[in-house]
């Protein structure tokens, strides 16, 4: 069986912050075809559906596709704040590869 994604306190901890201005939606992470690798990452603040995994921390929720859940197993969604940027990031023990600005994968 495959492990579940798994979301650090640092990324819940900045998903409670984008919530605090408005109503607290979960924030999606999924898998869709695309980008330099063949696969890209769709992060988004979104609606649940009823057959998703949902992720709970903090007060706040992330939640994946039944879709995407394979292509994400193990991986771990973070929130990084460097330099270059702010954003969710995420390590996939499953991409055999990606691109330079992390959102393109290969499997």
């Amino acid at each position: 069986m495959n492990l579940p994604p798994k979301v650090t306190e640092r990324a819940f901890a900045r998903l409670a912050e984008i919530n605090e201005s408005g109503d607290a939606r979960p924030l999606r992470v999924a898998v869709a075809g695309g980008g330099c690798s063949g696969f890209q990452y769709d992060i988004r603040l979104d609606q649940a559906e009823a057959d998703d995994l949902v992720l709970e921390g903090a007060g706040q929720r992330v939640v994946v596709d039944p879709v995407s859940l394979p292509y994400l197993a193990g991986a771990i969604i973070d929130f990084a704040d460097e330099l270059i940027g702010a954003r969710f990031v995420i390590d996939n023990p499953n991409a055999s590869s990606s691109c330079g600005c992390g959102t393109s994968f290969s499997i």
